[in-house]
């Protein structure tokens, strides 16, 4: 099998390391990928750092020409890429399928925000003696950006790291998920020949510590981290540099009296079990009203019975397998826990190889992983409330805050919610895993620093710069020329 080489600043690059991507559903073999070593690592970042300036001084017009182009090659591609998603990550193909078209979206809108960074002109004039000072904001590049991705979104998630780097002018050296490396190195042909300089863009399978120069590096101005709470070490080592983390989560529900129940059951279960669950803001908790709480189940345990559990490339599979049968192990050492510790096993709860039957806990205690931890898996656990109140404290009752839902019609309660719940974005009548690319994306606590969404990844991507002008010069021209 002839491994697939990565991409080294615009051309293709093999080593002496192989690695095998494996499908995580019947361990077959998907490819061969090229590893690359730290010398590779420190050639791309001295390329892209040669390459900076002319990168910078590129167009908007052509950073934005070029991200429109490769919009409209990731949806040529869409049959090629979707397959390639589910079969070296296990996400159904209708998953896959709706990642591609975000990731054409995700483009799409870095195409447009690349015309669109704006400065500010500052009247400076606020104190006595400072007549006809004025100051022009920009924004410039951080140089390189260097981006960390996971295997449960590989192409959208890459993309949000390369999109608005190369939008607001920066080179960008990606280090893919060593499980799916072989969508971010498809990614990147569809990048040849654009109007790129070459060293703008480098993707590049490794190990994990011949990438350390991309958090270490003084070169690099950025790291983009998506990934586990690891990220917090990353950031220790990279204290000197702009850093964001998009880390995990164990997001959280509320469904009340009055929220519409049919909406509610039908968003918590694509919530909780689309992916396999294997998403950061997947719905990991419920917490149900009492007065609703046997209505919801009766019509919400039913649903969950009905998921499709079958191989991820059939168009009517809803479950799929986790990424290892390691992964699947820990699960239901967890749910077995919680089941030790009380909880009633509604449904679910157990396993074949990597997959994980969709699985439902009443009443677990809140000492339980499944309610501390990331299950990252087809497992959520419902909890009854009283209060609308006592409802926010559990779900911030959390060393996490991604993203939460809240089902209800009333406004001061939503209103409520907005300001009460310790995440960074609320839902109302939609569930936690509700994403926009344009939005602002990121959370509180233990689940990150900063945020996506291209604009605000954008803005964290440039540093202002300003410029002060003083127009009250005694011999400027417009003075000599009112003395005449």
């Amino acid at each position: 099998m002839e491994a697939q080489p990565f991409y080294l600043s615009g051309a293709w690059e093999s080593s002496t390391e192989k690695r095998l991507v494996r499908n995580p559903y019947d361990g077959n073999i998907v490819g061969l990928v090229a590893y690359a070593d730290r010398s590779v690592v420190l050639r791309a970042i001295q390329l892209a750092d040669q390459v900076r300036p002319i990168m910078q001084s590129l167009t908007s017009y052509v950073r934005s020409q070029v991200l429109s182009t490769v919009a409209d090659r990731i949806a040529d591609h869409k049959d090629d890429l979707a397959r390639l998603i589910t079969l070296e990550s296990g996400k159904p193909i209708k998953g896959s399928r709706v990642e591609v078209d975000r990731a054409v979206v995700t483009f799409k809108t870095a195409s447009e925000e690349a015309k669109r960074i704006e400065g500010e002109l500052l009247p400076m004039d606020v104190i006595p003696g400072q007549p006809n000072h004025w100051g022009l904001v920009r924004r410039f590049p951080v140089g390189i950006v260097a981006g960390i991705t996971p295997f449960n979104s590989p192409l959208n998630l890459v993309a949000h790291k390369i999109a608005p780097a190369l939008a607001s002018g920066n080179c960008v050296i990606i280090k893919p998920a060593p499980q799916a490396p072989l969508t971010a190195l498809f990614l990147a042909r569809l990048f040849d020949g654009c109007d790129l300089p070459p060293g703008v863009l480098s993707i590049i399978p490794c190990s994990n510590a011949d990438a350390e120069p991309l958090v270490t590096d003084d070169r690099i101005g950025m790291l983009s981290f998506t990934g586990s709470t690891v990220g917090w070490k990353l950031k220790e080592k990279a204290p000197h540099k702009v850093v964001t983390l998009e880390l995990g989560g164990n997001a959280g529900i509320i469904v009340h009296e009055d929220a519409d129940l049919d909406l509610a059951v039908q968003r918590a279960v694509a919530g909780a079990f689309s992916s396999s669950g294997q998403r950061c803001i997947s719905v990991q908790r419920i917490y149900l009203h009492r007065p609703i709480a046997g209505r919801f189940c009766d019509r919400f345990i039913p649903a969950v019975s009905r998921l499709v559990i079958a191989d991820p490339l059939d168009p009517r599979t809803d479950i799929g397998p986790l990424i290892t049968e390691d992964a699947a192990i820990r699960t239901l050492r967890w749910v077995e826990e919680a089941v030790a510790a009380g909880a009633e096993l509604v449904c679910g709860g157990t396993r074949d190889g990597s997959i994980v039957a969709p699985t439902v806990l009443f009443n677990p205690p809140t000492f339980a992983s499944v309610c501390r931890e990331e299950v990252f898996a087809p497992v959520v656990i419902l909890r009854e409330y009283d209060t609308f109140e006592d409802a926010i404290d559990e779900v911030n009752d959390s060393h996490f805050g991604l993203q939460a839902g809240v089902f209800t019609r009333d406004m001061q309660r939503i209103f409520y919610s907005f300001e009460k719940l310790q995440v960074g974005g609320v839902m109302i009548n939609e569930a936690s895993t509700y994403r926009m690319e344009h939005m602002p994306y990121g959370g509180m606590k233990l689940s990150g620093l900063g945020r996506e969404g291209i604009r605000y990844a954008i803005e964290t991507m440039t540093e202002r710069k300003i410029l002060v002008l003083n127009l009250d010069q005694a011999g400027s021209p417009v003075k000599q020329d009112a003395v005449r």
